[in-house]
Formats: structure tokens, sequence, C-alpha cells
């Protein structure tokens, strides 16, 4: 039996868009939670824990782009057409925070403020428009003939604005928790405290996407609740409520690691029911991975290049982040 590489793809572009959002969230997260965090020491701090490996972050981003043209040929046509506004938005932001955190740190007393105003901002509106993105996917996309039928603003629904605000709640809890363990002392202190209402906001905003998806689409619906799907899926939110839970109680006593690795766990429980309700599908409601896949030979050609590249990634990564472990202290920095 021959290797299925379209599903080999498939898992690639997926773990690819999981990672970004595991290793971009959390410092997305800090830029949104700045305005909490007036004082200078304390932004400074803030970003020095993730000044040194930020922009590394983002190759995950790339990789599943990549990935998708030269594996999906007809789904990144399909979803760059229909979501050409958001993620026009999106880049606009991630533009913005980039330049932001690297002038911050040269900017003087006068100029900082602005700089500080382009990170919230860059930080807020690609987060926001991430999760507009991810609603208006799920919702599904107007395909006839192979070609994007809809409207420049088919986005713009209640249930994407209300995915794009969810975001937020979620990234902001990514960068909670990871602040909680790189910092100490007031600052650490103050982010337990943040985190506990932020993880109870989380579960709520999780608690209505599982409701608000299956109630809108017969096709979840009948995926999550028929037998034995329901039996064989309902292990997802037993967990998500289990996660909530330790992480509440982590938070209850002196916080390191533990928190952020729980949250991680809710995103990636979030992050596979999503899979679940759209899965083999790669442009809802009825095109699926096949159906989009692109000829053998150029997935195969690809296939060699990603195979070679996904671990030289993988190990630069883990060695930035190696090299910068441990607490992040006023006055300490890379720069």
């Amino acid at each position: 039996m021959g290797i299925d590489l379209t599903l080999l793809w498939a898992v690639i572009i997926l773990f690819g868009i999981l990672m970004y959002v595991v290793m971009d969230g959390f410092d997305l997260g800090i830029g949104i939670l700045y305005p909490f965090f007036p004082e200078d020491s304390d932004r400074d701090v803030m970003m020095n824990t993730v000044a040194p490996v930020w922009d590394g972050n983002e190759t995950w981003l790339v990789l599943g782009g990549a990935g998708l043209l030269a594996a999906f040929p007809l789904a990144y046509a399909v979803v760059l057409s229909a979501f050409m506004l958001p993620l026009i938005f999106m880049l606009l932001g991630l533009i913005f925070r980039g330049v932001a955190f690297e002038f911050r740190f040269k900017a003087n007393d006068r100029t900082r403020h602005f700089w500080d105003k382009a990170f919230i901002g860059g930080s807020v509106i690609a987060t926001f428009f991430q999760g507009v993105t991810l609603g208006a996917y799920l919702e599904g996309i107007q395909v006839v003939g192979r070609q994007f039928a809809g409207g420049p603003f088919d986005w713009f629904r209640p249930f994407p604005v209300f995915t794009g605000l969810g975001l937020l709640v979620a990234y902001a809890m990514l960068g909670c928790t990871w602040l909680v363990m790189k910092t100490e002392g007031r600052l650490q202190e103050r982010m337990t405290a943040l985190a506990r209402p932020l993880a109870l906001v989380l579960l709520g905003v999780i608690a209505v996407v599982s409701i608000w998806t299956p109630i809108s689409h017969e096709a979840i619906r009948e995926r999550w609740f028929s037998t034995p799907n329901l039996y064989l899926f309902l292990p997802v939110p037993v967990l998500v409520l289990a996660c909530t839970w330790f992480l509440l109680r982590s938070l209850a006593g002196r916080p390191h690691a533990a928190p952020f690795v729980l949250t991680l766990c809710l995103v990636f429980l979030g992050y596979s029911g999503l899979g679940i309700s759209l899965w083999p599908n790669i442009i809802p409601p009825d095109i699926d991975l096949w159906e989009a896949a692109g000829p053998p030979e150029s997935q195969g050609f690809a296939l060699v290049g990603a195979l070679f590249i996904i671990p030289i990634i993988l190990m630069y990564t883990a060695w930035s982040y190696y090299v910068f472990r441990g607490k992040v202290r006023a006055g300490e920095g890379y720069h």
C-alpha cells in the first residue's frame, strides 16, 4: 500500500497551524494584556520574555501557508479569495506588532508610548482577524465550479465576530499564563490574579462555540451527537472541564509552569474539536482533502523539502527556548 500523500500533507499543515497558534499565541496575548499594565517597568519585562523568540514563532504560519499552496492549491485559491480582507488586516496587524517590537527598545521616553500603542493595536487586530477568519471558515465557503462564489464581506457575520473576540480571550490567557511562568514578584502575582477570571471566560467562549456550531450546522450536529460518535468524542468536553478545574487549582497555589501547560491543553482540545467538526473537508461544507489536492508529483516534490526543513525548524526553536529559559527580571533583556 502506497503512502497517502494527501493525508500526510493534511497532517503537516494541521501541525504547522497548531504550532503557530501555540507559539505565536502567547506573544500576541502579551500585546493584548498591555493596556492592563501601564507601568513602563512591567511592560519592559513582559516584552523581554518573548523578544528573543517571537519572530521565529511566525515561521509556522509561513509553513502552513506554503504547504497549503503546494499540496492543496484549490483550497489555497478559494480560502484566499474568500478571506482576502481579514487576512490583509491580520498581516497589517502583525507588521505593526513586529515593528513595535524592534522600535520600542530604541525609543526615548517621549515616543515610547507610540510604539506601545502600535504593539497593542497590532496584537489585537492580528488576533481578532485570525479569529474572524476561523469563524467564517467554520461557517462554510460558497463555491461554484471550483471557484469562490461569495462576496468580499461574507465573513462579516455574528459567529465570525464572536470567534474573533473569543480568540482574543484565548491568546490573552496564553500570554497571562506564559508571564506567570516567566516573571516573578508583584507582576507574577497580578498575572496570577488576572488568569483566574480569564480562565472562566475562556471556558465560556469554548462552551458558546461548542453549542453554536452544531445548532447552526446540521452536518456538525450529526457528527457530534450521532452514535457511536457521541461516545467516541465525549472525552473532548470532559477533558476541557478537567483541564479548566486543574488550571484554576494550580493558580490557587504558587504557580509556575502548570497554568501555561494546562492552557496549552485547552487550546489543543479546542483545536481537536474543530478538527472533528470539519474532517475530512478542507473547504467547508462539501469539498474534502482529496478533491482539493494537487497532483501527486507536486505533493511528493514539496514533501521532500518539508521533511528536510521541519526538523531544522523544530531544532532551532527548541534551542532558542532552551537558551532563553528561566525567569525574566526588571532591567534584564537581550537587546
